[in-house]
């Protein structure tokens, strides 16, 4: 059940908020506003967020909040199933959405940081039939592929790849 608000609309991201709730209550934890500003700027941004991208983002709304309380915020999306954390090889954890996301992978351009999902049953299914085949269960898994975006190879189509370990630097989704 839900209630309409004011233009008759359901509210956004009502089913999010209550499960983000009950977990609090299960884990004996106070339900406190600094939580629901946090929750609600992470559900309404759609980019892959580090934990200080969203206190930047919560310091717009509520200068009140602190960088501690944002990161253990996310921790607890993360614990509650709400957010999943991302690594794309640059050192830092990423948060993105998680509950009713569909699974995906990504590619990382190692020049701009330029982060593409994507989603292949081809590479879905090969990865299924590799664990069948040497018994193992899978259960996560994620793909990364750092290159070039097309935008990065027409400006520099010199680039050769070396056997380092590439430099990676994401986008941030503040200052951007």
């Amino acid at each position: 059940m839900y209630i309409l608000d004011m233009a008759g609309k359901k509210p956004k991201f009502q089913k999010e908020k209550q499960i983000f709730t009950e977990y609090i209550q299960k884990s004996g934890l106070r339900h406190t506003a600094q939580r629901d500003v946090i929750l609600e700027i992470f559900l309404r941004t759609e980019a892959h967020l580090s934990s200080e991208d969203l206190y930047w983002l919560v310091q717009k709304e509520d200068q009140s909040v602190g960088h501690t309380t944002v990161y253990r915020t996310l921790k607890l999306l993360t614990e509650a199933g709400l957010a999943r954390e991302v690594r794309f090889g640059d050192g830092k954890t990423y948060y993105e959405h998680h509950y009713e996301h569909a699974h995906h992978d990504h590619m990382i351009c190692t020049e701009c940081g330029k982060v593409i999902e994507f989603f292949s049953a081809e590479i879905e299914a090969l990865q299924d039939e590799m664990a069948d085949k040497f018994g193992f269960k899978p259960t996560h898994h994620s793909l990364r592929i750092l290159g070039l975006c097309e935008d990065c190879q027409k400006r520099d189509s010199a680039t050769a790849a070396s056997g380092a370990q590439p430099r990676v630097r994401v986008r941030s989704v503040v200052g951007n």
